[in-house]
């Protein structure tokens, strides 16, 4: 039999596959040209009798094609090619080029924004604040999604309000004030994805691009400079003592004042109660605002923490930060803001403008989870197998590493840090600890400037006390050998 197309036509043997693969060879050879414009398709039966097919299909194809617009339909007539203005051109070959970064905006061309590249680790390692997936209630986490997604099932799609739904709100002023003596109600509570929105969302609030000067911890936290870094700020670095942020370093034009006074990132010093006190003095009177960030403070190991900045401000100066990455995991994306009642609705509108609103049906089992319990009983299981592991790896660095390092006061969190003991020697020693320790970071990895103390930070959320205990005898034996009998003088 003639063809019924001017080029060839091959169809699978399965017929639930025939109606979408004609229409797929169809439209390429529109696009392409192979049936030009304006030109008439052959009659529906002719086609089904030269392919072989039911005429249903094809006069189904056909109408698929007039209704995406490559065919125009003609009363009485076969249906004919419709005339497009641009048609697939032949792809060109392929040449390797660049990315043509001078289309992005200059902010985006900064190297330290950029997403650090995946490390390949061992399943046991010493990575930052990552917990452990292995003790998670993962069968109540289910349960309640599946809860979540029924009731959605049941409900009028809409959109949900930016500043996160009722529960979920009331039910996280109700944990941070019993766990942190937060004082809030479900009004304060800004639900964000994750900590590093809310980073972000109080920087596109507050910060004028070129004019408004950020105070961070040096070292500190890389996500807050890239946040507050995007959004145009003129950043300060200030050191960090064994007391948290050196208060009496701040230049007085400073507007906004980001820190981790819980468990310092990535030192894991607290600040004492002084420095809050002056910090909180400092910003009252030069008419600035504090960011604390405080994100694994639900991890205590020693006496009774000391009060959040939030909970001792009198002045509406403190937007308090916390994330449920720590305590649950990182990929619920699920962080909050307590804001200064004065500055609600303009990072509402901020939170609007950026996502519209975090999903709902996480957040509505994110509530269950806190307002039934089983975050509180989470947090409570997990605490004594954390401070077994810290233990273990306070005991290696103080013993089997004292030589070489020595740790840094710390109660609470994921993670652990220890100073070089002698700082001339960072350069040879580093790659051995970091090589011994895979996922441990050198604090100068969290520095803007090269003026930090040489340090290590130990993260113990995914490997055991007794995987700690070995990686650290195996830490000495290398670093023995590579110093041939030298030790240091301890303090």
């Amino acid at each position: 039999m003639e063809p019924v197309f001017p080029f060839p036509v091959s169809l699978p043997r399965s017929h639930g596959k025939l109606a979408h693969e004609l229409h797929q060879q169809l439209r390429t050879a529109i696009l392409d040209g192979r049936l030009p414009a304006n030109s008439s398709l052959p009659a529906t039966r002719k086609v089904a009798e030269a392919l072989g097919v039911a005429r249903n299909t094809v006069v189904t194809v056909y109408d698929l094609l007039i209704a995406e617009g490559y065919l125009i339909p003609r009363k009485g007539a076969k249906p004919q090619v419709a005339e497009f203005a641009r048609r697939r051109a032949p792809k060109p070959a392929r040449v390797a080029v660049g990315i043509d970064e001078s289309r992005f905006a200059p902010i985006w061309r900064t190297p330290f924004l950029q997403p650090p590249p995946a490390r390949a680790l061992p399943e046991r390692n010493f990575r930052l604040g990552i917990p452990d997936h292995r003790h998670f209630p993962h069968d109540v986490w289910r349960r309640l999604m599946a809860q979540a997604l029924r009731r959605s099932a049941r409900e009028p799609f809409a959109y949900a309000p930016s500043q996160g739904i009722p529960a979920l709100r009331e039910a996280i002023a109700q944990h941070v004030a019993f766990t942190r003596a937060v004082a809030c109600t479900a009004d304060d509570v800004i639900v964000t994805s994750g900590a590093q929105q809310a980073f972000d969302l109080i920087a596109r609030l507050l910060v004028t691009p070129g004019q408004t000067k950020v105070a961070v911890e040096e070292p500190g936290y890389p996500p807050v400079r890239a946040a507050f870094t995007a959004a145009g700020a003129r950043l300060v670095p200030l050191p960090v003592d064994d007391e948290g942020l050196r208060v009496d370093c701040l230049p007085d034009d400073v507007r906004i004042i980001s820190v981790t006074p819980s468990h310092q990132s990535p030192t894991g010093v607290a600040m004492s109660l002084r420095r809050r006190s002056a910090l909180l003095d400092f910003a009252r009177r030069h008419h600035a605002v504090v960011v604390e960030d405080d994100y694994d403070g639900e991890f205590r190991f020693g006496g009774r923490p000391l009060d959040a900045l939030q909970t001792l401000d009198r002045d509406g100066l403190v937007f308090y930060i916390g994330t449920f990455s720590k305590s649950m995991f990182p990929s619920l994306r699920k962080g909050f803001v307590v804001a200064p009642a004065w500055a609600r609705s303009g990072l509402i509108t901020v939170k609007h403008c950026a996502d519209s609103h975090s999903d709902t049906v996480t957040q509505s089992a994110l509530a269950a989870f806190i307002r039934d319990g089983h975050l509180a009983r989470h947090v409570r299981h997990m605490r004594p197998i954390y401070a077994e592991r810290r233990q273990a790896l306070l005991e290696g660095l103080q013993g089997e590493l004292g030589d070489w390092l020595q740790p840094i006061p710390s109660e609470a969190g994921l993670h652990l840090a220890a100073r070089i003991r002698d700082p001339a020697r960072t350069p040879k020693l580093m790659p051995t600890i970091l090589r011994c320790a895979a996922g441990a970071e050198s604090t100068a990895d969290y520095a803007m400037t090269r003026d930090v103390e040489p340090a290590v930070t130990f993260g113990y959320g995914v490997i055991d006390a007794g995987d700690i205990a070995v990686a650290l005898r195996d830490m000495r034996r290398a670093l023995q050998k590579g110093d041939e009998g030298w030790r240091a003088p301890r303090a």
